[in-house]
């Protein structure tokens, strides 16, 4: 069935539940990095197997939800384009990674993202106070400082791909502005998005390898920090304006580094401490400033 955008948009989420939505997806994002390194860094599998596993672990977890639904209506409501858009960022993400070390990645994903939601933003109309301008530049330095130490001139292609993920990431997060149920629309688009994953991996055929351990790493990607993770992320765009929802995104890779103390062993740092001071400060900056235009969930 073709995909029929609602005529009315999700209600706003009350701002605390906004808080704790945006909250847990951050964790989610985060919780998949640490699982995509863990599994790709450490040769368990193979890129492209890791986003085929985790797209089909995501399909089939968010489908055996909404399945019922999809009974009485005797179907499944297509967005092709946001398929298109989770499928892009999926596959892209992973093969970026095997020329790319972290550090340049995630700074190179998250501009990516920033440019993108950020021209939706301003060409919407959405208003950006000085303050809140500063507190992204805050932000932005913070998470420069952060990953720099890991920095290094990037491979072309890796750099392209992991720019085509970011932009790819920014637009499937506008895109859910609209959605009237985040679960269905969420559970809808990795099923879509099943075929056109398996056709970016079937070039890479002769080069699939993995282990168990690389399975189950992509398979908890899939289901848990990437289906679930993600119908919160929707839910929780109805409550935010672009530019707040781009800038949010900044924590992810400081989560993520004090997920690699908890769960990886890794040091903590003094230059941790700061730049995550610099880039949670700087998204609190931003978050408490009042802005003016449409949400992520209006019209």
């Amino acid at each position: 069935m073709p995909y029929e955008s609602p005529v009315q948009p999700s209600l706003p989420v009350p701002r605390l539940s906004t808080v704790s939505l945006t909250l847990v997806a951050m964790l989610a994002f985060a919780a998949n990095s640490l699982l995509c390194r863990l599994a790709l860094e450490g040769g368990l599998i193979d890129p492209a197997s890791f986003s085929t596993v985790r797209v089909i672990a995501g399909a089939v977890t968010l489908s055996v939800i909404v399945l019922p639904r999809w009974r009485i209506r005797g179907g499944i409501s297509a967005d092709w384009r946001s398929a298109a858009m989770l499928s892009a960022y999926l596959a892209f993400f992973s093969f970026a990674y095997l020329t790319l070390s972290a550090g340049t990645g995630a700074l190179i994903l998250f501009s990516a993202v920033q440019l993108t939601m950020f021209t939706a933003a301003l060409r919407r109309g959405e208003s950006f106070g000085p303050f809140a301008w500063l507190g992204l530049a805050m932000a932005v330095m913070g998470l420069v400082y952060l990953v720099a130490p890991g920095l290094s001139a990037p491979d072309p292609v890796g750099a392209a791909l992991m720019a085509i993920a970011g932009i790819a990431w920014g637009m499937y997060s506008l895109r859910g502005r609209n959605v009237a149920d985040p679960l269905e629309a969420t559970a809808a688009n990795f099923v879509c998005a099943v075929p056109l994953v398996i056709a970016v991996s079937v070039p890479f055929a002769g080069e699939l390898d993995g282990s168990w351990h690389g399975f189950a790493l992509a398979a908890a990607s899939g289901s848990i920090a990437s289906g679930l993770g993600y119908v919160v992320w929707y839910v929780a765009l109805g409550g935010l304006t672009a530019a707040r929802a781009a800038t949010v995104q900044l924590s992810v890779p400081v989560i993520a580094a004090f997920g690699g103390i908890l769960l990886l062993g890794e040091a903590i740092t003094l230059r941790l401490v700061l730049a995550s001071a610099m880039t949670l400060g700087g998204i609190g900056i931003v978050l408490t400033q009042r802005s003016s235009g449409s949400r992520l969930g209006g019209s």
